[in-house]
C-alpha cells in the first residue's frame, strides 16, 4: 500500500507575509537614512576641518579624493591645493 503524498507548502500565508515586509521595509529605511546621515557628516566634517582631511588622507586617500573630485564638479575650486600647500609647508 503506496502512502499518499505529502504536500508542503514554503509560501506564507499572505497574512503572515505582511509584517515581515513592513519589518524589513522599516530596516532597509532607517539603513538608507543613518547611511545618508553619516555621509553628511563625513562632508561636513572634511568640509570645515583641514585637520580632518589630513587624518583622511592618511587613512582613507580615496574617501578624500571623492571629497575633492565632488566640490571640483560642484564648481568649488581649490582646496585641494590649498591643503597640499599647507601640508607641505608642515612637513618642511
Amino acid at each position: 500500500m503506496v502512502a499518499p503524498p505529502l504536500h508542503f507548502s514554503l509560501r506564507m500565508s499572505p497574512k503572515t507575509m505582511e509584517p515581515l515586509a513592513r519589518r524589513l521595509f522599516r530596516g532597509v529605511l532607517i539603513a538608507e537614512v543613518a547611511g545618508v546621515i553619516g555621509a553628511y557628516w563625513l562632508f561636513q566634517r572634511m568640509n570645515t576641518s583641514q585637520e580632518f582631511r589630513h587624518s583622511v588622507k592618511r587613512r582613507f586617500p580615496s574617501i578624500l579624493e571623492v571629497y575633492y573630485k565632488s566640490n571640483e564638479w560642484a564648481g568649488i575650486y581649490g582646496i585641494r591645493e590649498q591643503d597640499q600647500e599647507m601640508w607641505s609647508k608642515n612637513n618642511q
